[in-house]
């Protein structure tokens, strides 16, 4: 579709019962409507919206306006105000609109197919030809090629419009950025390339051709200061289809020395978030640094050892035992037969000396089965081991990795300087400081260094020269070592015997330590080596010690009952070392795809849904190849299909008047706000299969910013989507509202004694109960009757009710289930409605009522009768709704100061309005909480997004 034709296409919305989507984020209003003011939004929006009983004091004494009669008349006058401005801004804009409708029409009438060529999509490459066309890299371009024509392939990293003739774009090669300058030029450039390239989006794959100038003003945007690119051919190459969490641009901008954390990135972007977006936060020129470095320590490792006549060798991965304890191994199905992932290749390196290679390499994986969740440990990460033969003592091991780490570390600040200073802009550190001649201090030396600074172990005492140190032990040292020998790197010396494996060699003079070391860097271990044990009988009773039988590790065995020489070895972890040198503050952040003990989360079984027809995974428009339907033809599904489908007991609200519905083009999902000041509040998770919360948050996020400049704040949604904004967003999250379900299958009601007191009280007083067919319509007599009641229970209510919504018995009655009460004389007296939601979530006691009048026990009766219709119908679980939590709940980016505000306000609130109350009648049927959150974006809070909340 050309340029002229996207711009002129008309939109269109409708109701929705039947949408038809206009773009791919599409908008469905409801009936406008005010918002009600209430706390429901805050406190009790989980949307069991009412239940009455006799003893059943719940939430139902609250005020649903809360305002007096003046702040009401205040806020409509603001209100007016916003509309009115929000009226004449829209004018501006539709004005602005048509004119540059207008002037590209002209231009499209006057631009030649010469004209057209140097700008759209390049078709699907799929290596038919070759060009001859050199293309350049950035890295290459220096000042002496000003005036030259050059072509290249890159992202596109930003866009600024500068008016409707000139646009600036800045490109991006990896480490290398540069600004084009597109300006329109009678006969070349057409104001319609202009429109097509200020609409571009970041992160597609484009083919730029320009000639180099030199820019006005030195650009600081970009990594080329001197020079720019003027464009004259710009074309896409491959497009980026779906939203990003954040852009490139934004993971890079970095925040001010007195808002960082001690250690660690200095930027607004968390590190979960990036690690949850890997592939968009590897783009980064600070991780595409990380990874070059890592790739130089490799590399410089790998030198320095064939040059000391090392032989590189892989070793396998699977092994029959286990190389120094069970208890921290992967154990994998090997043909019907145990075998581990290695640990390390400690074993092979070994059975490799006693081969005579004399000296040996590897760098290879390491796997862990280690449950430490700390910001040092992976369960999978490179290992950079070596072993040798040694002739007289282990010290010449020691020398040979003290002198290849001195080179890597020489090699890494010379050879990588680029790479290092373009990490430091985001995580500050000084240079790694190391001494010609390295200290190597006797383990129980340093231990009395650490005692005699004053320093106590975690339980108060001092350290003992016995037991291997502690973390923070390891770190309190390195400050001492700092002090006393100006270093950041130092060996430790003769560890103890506790804290080494089965195959280290013990010391000759004291059995209690061994011919073992460490090496630090920054107050952290990074490598354990050491000589090995190689005489047989004596390796073999040491196996023993540790619970390792020696037959089961017969061939490594071999090797020294065939004579092995004395050697010695080390290992260093490649993600460790990198992160150390860089000061990066979470290994994670140097490994490309890491592996932790949270890693391969388990998926939710996919339940079947109650509508086909409504599958956003696989809708309609998508079902048959090779019949894509247009964007704005489909058909989006129907809302309450998709309540039924994907949604909680919130979503069964988003048919009253004051919810919008926006609408996911590609796959139907929908998303329910209100607006409220300059806040859009979110009730809910967004109604599709979980797996695509988060490509249609931020589809909808990106909507929202664009087209109604709304701040968001999300409510009531559950722990998944709470994961979405949390983790992979970098949303702030707490909770403050839990969910009350009930397995009807346990039948807990009927076991109470009091309720079956009031079930048979109810029964002998003659009331009836009649399930009314949910196959076929509610009968307008039915209707009239209840609705009549309901009014009666509306006149007779007393101070304030808390809900979502406004009690509509019949709204939705497909997916919803009656069961009626009558009293002896035929006056309805209750009614219970149970609304179809998620088949996962169950149902949802939508109304459970009694009405003035009814028989003691009336409201037991129809609930306990309308669980067990839940229960015959096979459903596992009903929900009531929400209701406030005793205590917030921090989540995700949530501690210190602003949590503890945060819980002195919510606790007064609860206090003030007594809502801590936990239901008795919900007690009495078996409810158990389930956390609801509230999430919003970094400083997308404060006071005013807590008052748009309680609104």
């Amino acid at each position: 579709m050309s340029v002229l034709k996207k711009l002129t296409k008309k939109t269109n919305t409708g109701g929705s019962d039947s949408p038809r989507a206009s773009s791919e984020f599409s908008p469905v209003s409801q009936s406008p409507g005010p918002p009600r003011r209430s706390l429901a939004h805050f406190l009790h929006l989980g949307e069991k919206d009412y239940t009455s009983s006799e003893n059943d004091s719940d939430l139902s004494d609250l005020d649903s306006d809360g305002l007096s009669k003046n702040a009401q008349k205040r806020a409509l006058i603001k209100q007016r105000k916003h509309e009115q401005r929000s009226r004449l801004s829209l004018e501006h804009r539709d004005d602005s609109s048509e004119r540059a409708k207008q002037r590209l029409e002209e231009a499209a009438k006057t631009e030649t197919e010469e004209m057209k060529a140097r700008y759209g999509d390049l078709p699907l490459m799929q290596s038919t030809t070759r060009n001859t066309t050199h293309r350049i890299d950035l890295n290459t371009v220096t000042e002496e090629m000003q005036g030259q024509e050059i072509a290249f392939r890159c992202r596109l990293h930003n866009v600024r419009r500068m008016g409707a003739r000139l646009v600036f774009l800045v490109f991006r090669q990896q480490l290398s950025t540069i600004q084009g300058v597109l300006v329109e030029q009678p006969g070349k450039i057409s104001a319609l390339m202009v429109h097509w390239a200020e609409h571009l989006r970041t992160g597609n794959v484009m083919l730029v051709k320009g000639v180099l100038q030199k820019p006005e003003i030195p650009v600081k945007s970009a990594s080329i200061h001197d020079l720019e690119v003027k464009v004259t051919y710009l074309h896409i190459i491959v497009k980026r289809d779906e939203p990003v969490p954040f852009s490139v641009q934004e993971a890079e901008l970095t925040i001010s020395d007195d808002e960082h954390p001690i250690e660690g990135r200095h930027t607004l972007i968390p590190d979960r978030t990036r690690l949850a977006n890997r592939i968009m936060d590897l783009r980064t020129a600070t991780s595409q640094s990380i990874f070059r470095i890592q790739a130089g320590v490799g590399n410089i490792f790998r030198t320095s050892l064939d040059d000391l006549r090392f032989v590189e060798i892989h070793t396998p991965k699977l092994q029959g035992a286990a190389t120094e304890s069970g208890a921290s191994v992967f154990k994998v199905n090997y043909f019907g037969r145990p075998a581990f992932l290695a640990q390390s290749p400690q074993l092979a390196k070994q059975m490799a000396i006693a081969s005579d290679f004399e000296r040996v390499y590897e760098i290879g994986a390491v796997f862990r089965a280690e449950n430490s969740n700390t910001h040092r440990h992976l369960t999978e990460y490179t290992g950079l081991d070596l072993e040798m033969a040694i002739e007289e003592h282990y010290h010449e091991m020691m020398d040979v990795i003290d002198n290849t780490l001195k080179t890597i570390f020489k090699g890494v600040y010379t050879k990588y300087r680029r790479e290092v200073e373009i990490v430091k802009e985001q995580f500050p550190s000084e240079d790694l400081v190391w001494l010609e001649e390295t200290p190597r201090i006797p383990f129980k030396d340093a231990v009395q260094l650490l005692n005699d600074s004053g320093w106590l172990n975690e339980d108060g005492e001092p350290v003992s020269p016995l037991e291997d140190l502690a973390t923070r032990d390891e770190i309190r040292l390195g400050e001492v070592m700092k002090e006393k020998y100006k270093t950041d790197y130092y060996i430790l010396d003769k560890f103890p015997r506790s804290a080494r494996p089965f195959y280290t060699m013990p010391d000759a003079e004291d059995p209690r330590f061994t011919n073992s070391f460490d090496v630090f860097v920054r107050g952290q271990e990074i490598i354990s080596g050491g000589q090995r044990i190689h005489e047989a009988t004596m390796l073999e009773d040491n196996m023993r010690l540790v619970g390792i039988d020696p037959d089961d590790m017969a061939e490594y065995m071999e090797g020294f009952k065939w004579g092995a020489p004395p050697h010695a070895g080390c290992g260093v972890g490649l993600e460790r070392i990198v992160m150390l040198i860089l000061k990066l503050g979470n290994i994670r952040l140097a490994s490309l795809f890491h592996r932790d003990p949270k890693s391969f989360p388990l998926k939710p079984v996919v339940e079947k849904l109650r509508h086909p027809e409504a599958d956003t995974l696989h809708p309609i428009w998508r079902r048959e190849r090779g019949r894509e339907i247009a964007v704005e033809d489909r058909q989006m599904p129907d809302l309450f299909d998709l309540v039924a489908n994907y949604g909680d007991a919130t979503a069964t609200s988003w048919g009253d008047a004051r919810y919008k519905i926006w609408r996911h083009a590609d796959t139907g999902a929908a998303v329910s706000y209100v607006p409220v000041g300059h806040y859009a509040i979110l009730p809910g998770d967004p109604l599709c299969a979980p797996s695509q919360y988060y490509r249609v948050v931020v589809a909808f996020l990106q909507w929202l910013k664009k087209e109604t400049h709304l701040k968001p704040i999300w409510i009531l949604i559950g722990p998944e989507m709470e994961e979405v904004l949390g983790e992979r967003l970098g949303w702030k999250t707490l909770s403050c509202v839990a969910e009350e379900r009930v397995d009807p299958h346990k039948k807990t009601a009927e076991s109470d004694p009091e309720v079956a007191r009031k079930i048979r009280k109810a029964q002998a007083e003659g009331v009836k109960i009649t399930d009314l067919d949910h196959k076929h319509p509610v009968p307008e007599s039915i209707k009239q009757r209840a609705n009549a009641r309901v009014k009666d229970w509306l006149a007779n209510r007393k101070g304030a009710q808390i809900h979502l919504s406004n009690i509509d018995l019949f709204r939705d009655e497909k997916h919803r289930h009656y069961y009626i009460a009558e009293d002896k004389e035929g006056t309805l007296c209750g009614i219970a409605v149970m609304a179809e939601i998620a088949p996962s979530r169950g149902w949802q006691a939508k109304y459970t009522l009694d009405f003035p009048g009814a028989p003691s026990g009336t409201i037991e009766y129809v609930t306990t009768h309308a669980l067990n219709a839940a229960a015959n119908a096979g459903i596992k679980s009903v929900t009531f709704g929400g209701g406030a939590a005793a205590h917030l709940t921090p989540g995700h980016h949530m501690s210190g100061a602003k949590v503890k505000v945060l819980s002195a306000t919510y606790d007064a609130i609860i206090k003030q309005f007594n809502l801590i109350r936990k239901s008795e009648f919900r007690e009495k049927m078996g409810a158990v909480a389930d956390p609801l959150w509230i999430a919003y974006p970094p400083h997308g809070l404060g006071s005013r997004g807590i008052k748009a909340i309680m609104r």
